[in-house]
């Protein structure tokens, strides 16, 4: 497990932990209201216009928060329990340091997958139909698998539709452009000098475009790096954004910006 696997766990830890204690407190919730129905004999009315009224609505009124709170941080916890099952389930994130390898390898599926469509689409579009299944077997294909290729869709094409191997195509094309983007950042970030002067470092690390700076810059400069998408990381202790082209081009437009708060520029 890589670094940023291991963080994607803790995040994942944190958003179970977070909806075991809504659970908890739910529960509590619930029995408190439980408890306080039991107290009210089966039955009982309000009595209306009789000294007991407005305590008895007012018992009611903090009975029913308890319900109602119950329910909501029942909900609360359903809503953490779904984050923490999404966690790692946004695809191949680009801060991921195997990203490359991971991409590479979903790659070689796809194009895997694109070449048995075509093959199978030669062997089910042949005359001789024995020909074709006796194909189609050799390719892999269960009987079942074969009748489902065979089967006219509404125009009467049968095999794989010309569709699905145009949206395989383009996966194929939009993963290789990601590949060459991160492969182009990995040799920026690796080829990045490390910028210092009086009033900041920068340097490009963790797929990150990083402003240090020795304590809280001032609004001017806050305003600058704000206005070029430049998020303070607390974690990092720096000014960030995500190391791609544009963030690159952001961070030299903020490093001009700044010349003028440098003692003889950069």
């Amino acid at each position: 497990m890589n670094e940023y696997e291991e963080k994607q766990e803790a995040r994942r830890l944190y958003y179970l932990e977070k909806a075991e204690e809504a659970r908890r407190e739910s529960d509590d919730r619930w029995a408190r209201a439980r408890k306080m129905g039991d107290a009210i004999p089966m039955g009982q009315p309000i009595l209306v216009g009789h000294h007991s009224e407005k305590s008895h609505r007012a018992y009611l009124k903090r009975m029913n928060n308890q319900y109602d709170k119950a329910m909501e941080l029942s909900g609360k916890a359903d809503y953490y329990e779904r984050k923490a099952e999404s966690v790692g389930k946004g695809g191949i994130s680009s801060d991921d340091p195997d990203a490359i390898q991971k991409l590479t390898e979903k790659l070689d599926k796809l194009k895997e997958f694109q070449e048995q469509m075509k093959a199978a689409n030669r062997a089910v579009r042949m005359k001789d139909i024995e020909k074709g299944n006796a194909k189609l077997r050799e390719q892999g294909y269960t009987d079942k698998q074969i009748k489902e290729l065979r089967e006219p869709d509404f125009c009467g094409r049968i095999g794989y539709p010309d569709h699905q191997l145009s949206n395989n195509n383009a996966n194929i094309h939009r993963i290789e452009g990601r590949i060459k983007e991160l492969q182009q950042r990995k040799t920026r970030e690796e080829t990045s000098e490390v910028i210092k002067n009086d009033l900041y470092e920068y340097k490009v690390e963790d797929n990150r475009c990083q402003f240090i700076f020795d304590g809280k810059p001032e609004d001017e400069i806050r305003t600058i790096l704000k206005s070029n998408a430049f998020k303070w990381s607390p974690n990092r202790g720096a000014w960030v954004r995500q190391a791609s082209s544009a963030g690159h081009y952001a961070a030299k437009l903020v490093r001009k910006e700044l010349e003028k708060f440098v003692e003889g520029g950069e």
